[in-house]
């Protein structure tokens, strides 16, 4: 964890000339790969929804960003033993970088590398979503404190291809308890390692 801090540092000493210049942009995203989560903490930890929804994933996002501020809405399926799905209404930064020539860049020809973080709240079922969602559907909800790194390629002005790799860590709720229950909260971490496909809107 030192070590990627370190990195982190390093490229946004080294790399200021070469920061993304989009200044307003709405994008929506396809993404599939990977999922690993474990209970760390609480009454409930042993039935933690990320340790049981680990393993495949795959899902789609929309959001929009102003500047390094980003807003995003996301939902995944899992492809555990029993279908679960999550889905999480987020607020956080990012910083993008990108390689190559400055005429490159504004081309959006590059490669690019991204870091950020933020601060989400999400609704775990489990079983497959029956539309439209209700409160009897959702096992689990809760607050995230993520962390994530990307590095990809800019396909085109528009499609942008990439590795997604969000860490985070999560005090959670079963549902159908008060908030001063103690018996049915519980903390975990989860990892994710997801191939990316996000069409970007650039509006300035």
């Amino acid at each position: 964890m030192l070590r990627l801090a370190s990195l982190a540092a390093l490229v946004l000493a080294l790399a200021p000339a070469a920061a993304s210049a989009d200044v307003l942009k709405a994008y929506a995203e396809l993404n599939a790969g990977g999922m690993y989560g474990k209970g760390i903490a609480g009454t409930q930890q042993n039935d933690a929804f990320f340790a049981k929804a680990r393993g495949g994933a795959f899902g789609a996002a929309i959001g929009a960003r102003v500047l390094f501020f980003d807003g995003q809405i996301s939902h995944h399926e899992f492809i555990s033993p029993d279908r679960t799905t999550w889905t999480q209404f987020r607020l956080g930064v990012a910083f993008g970088f990108d390689t190559g020539s400055e005429w490159e860049r504004k081309q959006h020809q590059t490669v690019y590398f991204e870091l950020g973080g933020g601060l989400a709240f999400g609704l775990g079922t489990g079983a497959q979503v029956m539309p439209p969602l209700d409160n009897s559907q959702v096992t689990d909800k809760g607050l995230l404190l993520d962390g994530r790194i990307e590095i990809g390629k800019h396909l085109s002005k528009i499609f942008d291809l990439g590795v997604m790799l969000p860490v985070s860590w999560a005090y959670m709720f079963k549902n159908g308890a008060g908030a001063n229950d103690m018996d049915n909260q519980y903390q975990s971490i989860q990892a994710e390692a997801l191939l990316v496909l996000r069409a970007n809107l650039r509006v300035i």
